[in-house]
């Protein structure tokens, strides 16, 4: 599960989500601290977490290695390329 990133929401940015869509101001600072916290996350960290959320689901490792690539290679903050390889390397180890 992903953390919030607490009071580093920076107070421009929670203006604009207050002016923009008309949530109160404590709701709008905990919905951008969620988005904040999801972007910050690493190639790596998302590749645990995604894996396990698969796995869980019932999703076989051949397709999973699959979804990770897809899945990265759209990430709004870019990760590098990695291989199934490297991949399985970030889960086992």
């Amino acid at each position: 599960m992903l953390e919030p990133v607490g009071d580093e929401v920076p107070e421009e940015l929670l203006r604009h989500v207050v002016r923009t869509t008309g949530l109160p101001p404590a709701l709008a600072r905990r919905v951008v601290s969620d988005v904040m916290g999801y972007f910050v996350e690493t190639a790596e960290e998302y590749v645990l977490r995604r894996h396990a959320e698969l796995r869980r689901d019932g999703v076989g490792n051949a397709r999973i290695w699959v979804v990770l690539r897809e899945e990265l290679d759209v990430r709004p903050v870019a990760a590098p390329p990695l291989s199934e390889r490297q991949l399985r390397r970030i889960v086992y180890g």
